[in-house]
């Protein structure tokens, strides 16, 4: 509490000089350390807390002090710059549409071997013949056989 006190005193004076790490004490730190561990403050919290003006001092104090692995077992994964990206989304359409034809010269010649229509438009017939059941009495429906 002695080093909150000392900060505040000299934030109040005109002086405003900076601390560094050297400053802290160790038992200062190892509490620190302990709150933050102990999921009773977060580092941010207690930045403001104990009035510690470096961002990352108290990450630091935690991975110097603490007891949690902070080593990643995975190694992060590198974005690919935008050019790489953009590069890939065009082949990736290159090969839809090279699959689009394909699929589409099939099914003109299961239309000319078999003589039918695979391709035939739904959407109207159904539209017709919704109407033309809409337009019928339900008693018409009835004597139908």
């Amino acid at each position: 509490m002695t080093q909150k006190l000392t900060y505040m005193i000299n934030t109040e004076s005109k002086d405003h000089s900076r601390r560094t790490q050297k400053d802290y004490s160790l038992a200062f730190r190892l509490q620190i350390v302990d709150e933050v561990e102990k999921g009773l403050l977060t580092y941010k919290q207690s930045q403001k807390k104990y009035g510690i003006q470096g961002r990352s001092t108290v990450l630091v104090w935690l991975r110097k002090h603490g007891t949690l692995d902070w080593t990643s077992k995975i190694p992060m994964k590198k974005k690919a710059p935008p050019k790489t990206y953009i590069s890939q989304l065009e082949a990736k359409i290159k090969r839809l549409e090279s699959e689009k034809e394909i699929l589409n010269r099939a099914i003109d010649i299961a239309d000319d071997m078999f003589n039918t229509e695979i391709r035939k438009k739904y959407l109207p017939l159904s539209e017709e013949a919704s109407r033309q059941q809409g337009e019928e009495k339900p008693s018409d429906k009835l004597q139908r056989p």
